[in-house]
């Protein structure tokens, strides 16, 4: 059986360095890159033959569907389930992303993203308007926009891809622009559209945003997030013009 060879950073724990390990996997058709960990898992052994601890690294739907297992790829962020060996050079070189804190090895604390869902109010508040009767209607064209940003795995690839996400500032990260998007487009969503918009209006919100893009083409849903800050961009400044009148 053919094998490949994996180049892996891997550290023991937040607080150690880093170092280099590398691995000769044998590796079959359509393989992925979760697959070539777990033939690690089962036999860890270095490429000298050495015993070694296992690789750790997140998984968890083996379908694009969790985004937990978002890593550098030969320097490139992508998901290690979706991305086949044989589309790869080699050595592949695996890491763990840098915009993240290092729990260990490949595994990083994706904590941020979940506190910057909280600051802008990801959630529809639905206390009091139960007797308010039927629901606004959602037509087809506006369903489908929402489908579109609905699709975030929050997997953190568009903040790593980000050069404007980075430990020395306060930005948000641009998957909040889809969430506020999205949030605001729905029915019940609306209703609290300007807390989401006070919280993009401050720090780390929309004026942090350089706009380089990066976000879109990374994104392994395809979300487009550049429309989203565009619209964002226009919304928050009408908002500052109306609260001003106000």
């Amino acid at each position: 059986m053919a094998e490949i060879r994996l180049k892996i950073r891997r550290q023991d724990g937040p607080e150690d360095l880093p170092y280099w390990e590398e691995f000769m996997v044998p590796v079959y058709p359509k393989m992925n890159v979760v697959a070539a960990l777990k033939k690690i898992q089962e036999n860890p052994q270095n490429s000298q033959g050495i015993e070694t601890n296992p690789v750790v690294w997140d998984c968890s739907c083996l379908e694009e569907a969790c985004g937990s297992c978002t890593m550098l790829i030969n320097g490139k962020v992508k998901q290690a389930c979706s991305t086949l060996i044989e589309n790869l050079e080699q050595p592949i070189v695996l890491q763990p992303m840098s915009k993240f804190y290092v729990i260990r090895d490949l595994s990083v604390d994706r904590l941020k993203l979940f506190d910057a869902l909280k600051k802008i109010s990801a959630w529809v508040v639905i206390d009091g308007i139960f007797d308010l009767g039927p629901g606004e209607k959602v037509f087809k064209e506006q369903q489908r926009k929402m489908y579109s940003y609905s699709r975030c795995i929050f997997c953190g690839a568009c903040c790593e891809a980000c050069p404007q996400y980075n430990e020395r500032s306060p930005f948000m990260g641009s998957f909040i622009f889809g969430q506020i998007f999205l949030l605001n487009m729905h029915p019940l969503g609306k209703i609290s559209d300007h807390v989401r918009l006070e919280a993009l209006m401050g720090l780390g919100g929309i004026a942090d945003c350089n706009n380089a893009g990066n976000c879109e083409k990374v994104c392994p849903k395809e979300i487009p997030l550049t429309e989203a800050i565009a619209s964002l961009g226009w919304k928050t400044t009408l908002y500052t013009i109306s609260k001003f009148f106000r």
